[in-house]
């Protein structure tokens, strides 16, 4: 979404951006990495999904609200520390809380710094936007991003007694790979009537 286009957007088109055209896992393939790994199952699927989701929203907050009180020059920096500050919370609030359902997913939590996604965000929009408008953006992207992992991760959890490469690493390759290929295909179905 471009910037002009984005002042002029109601909310719901910018919880759509998020929700469905620009998915991270799909359109943008942001984050393969907890995609792969971490969507062995359901539940894992879900709570590093959860995880992002909670970053994201709180992040493209914060950063809508400070912002316009850092200078250009110390934007970056100050907002990988706000993530990574985010991010921190999120993993201590998951081993303090869910120690059986860390053990799956504690390795990847604090990646969710790294992830490309949430500091894209934060700077090409959060960052230019108000609260409202920047909190959506973050739900819009947060939950695609959870649906994706939840979705892929009981797909996997669904084939894996059947099908022994669904429960291994390439298998969530092929199965990311022909969930891009349905999106793909939708897409041209509508654009090309």
């Amino acid at each position: 979404m471009t910037e002009a286009n984005a002042n002029n957007t109601t909310s719901g088109q910018i919880l759509a951006e998020g929700l469905w055209w620009n998915t991270p896992g799909l359109a943008a393939l942001i984050g393969l990495c907890p995609l792969l790994a971490v969507s062995t199952t359901f539940a894992a699927g879900l709570a590093l999904g959860l995880a992002s989701l909670a970053v994201l929203c709180s992040s493209n907050l914060l950063v809508s609200a400070l912002a316009p009180w850092i200078a250009p020059r110390f934007r970056l920096a100050a907002f990988l520390l706000l993530i990574a500050a985010l991010v921190t919370a999120v993993d201590l609030l998951f081993e303090a809380g869910w120690f059986d359902l860390y053990g799956q997913v504690g390795l990847f939590v604090p990646l969710i710094v790294t992830n490309c996604l949430i500091l894209a965000r934060a700077e090409s929009f959060a960052a230019h936007h108000g609260l409202w408008p920047a909190f959506l953006d973050g739900l819009g992207y947060g939950l695609a991003f959870t649906l994706l992992l939840a979705g892929l991760g009981a797909l996997r959890e669904l084939l894996a007694p059947g099908l022994l490469v669904a429960s291994l690493p390439a298998g969530a390759f092929f199965l990311l790979a022909a969930l891009i290929a349905l999106r793909q295909l939708w897409y041209r179905r509508i654009w090309f009537r």
